[in-house]
């Protein structure tokens, strides 16, 4: 049994697209309406394929195999226009390789958490803000 998501095939029908002459009307009757749209400095548009099938190895009895899984991502500018376009295939995305580097966090005593949480201890001990820094009146 094949299951099937997304836009069936995908590497077939992003060849019809050309830069700098496809515009949004196009692209959306070729392939419909997009899985992800992002807009930054440009709008992406993100289109997936993704096959799989029951696998029929016996150590691998009952998982799912993937057959097929494609995207596409379309960068059109801001007058609707296809300016660039990446495809990518099983075998392109186990090529690609991530950073292994880790973000450092450093927090500080006056960091806004810091500073946010003694002004809800000052609320909670003082909640009508009648006391007085230093001497008290009695």
């Amino acid at each position: 049994m094949v299951k099937h998501h997304g836009v069936p095939f995908l590497e077939k029908k992003q060849q019809k697209l050309t830069l700098h002459s496809s515009n949004k009307n196009d692209i959306t009757k070729l392939l419909g309406p997009p899985s992800t749209k992002s807009t930054f400095d440009n709008d992406l548009w993100v289109y997936i394929e993704r096959k799989t099938t029951n696998s029929t190895r016996l150590l691998k009895f009952g998982q799912r195999e993937l057959l097929i899984n494609n995207v596409l991502i379309l960068e059109l500018d801001t007058k609707g226009m296809l300016v660039k376009k990446d495809f990518y295939n099983k075998e392109n995305m186990e090529k690609l390789k991530f950073s292994k580097d880790i973000t450092q966090i450093s927090y500080n005593k006056r960091s806004f958490v810091y500073d946010f949480l003694s002004s809800m201890r000052q609320k909670i001990n003082d909640p009508l803000g009648k006391r007085k820094k230093g001497k008290s009146k009695y």
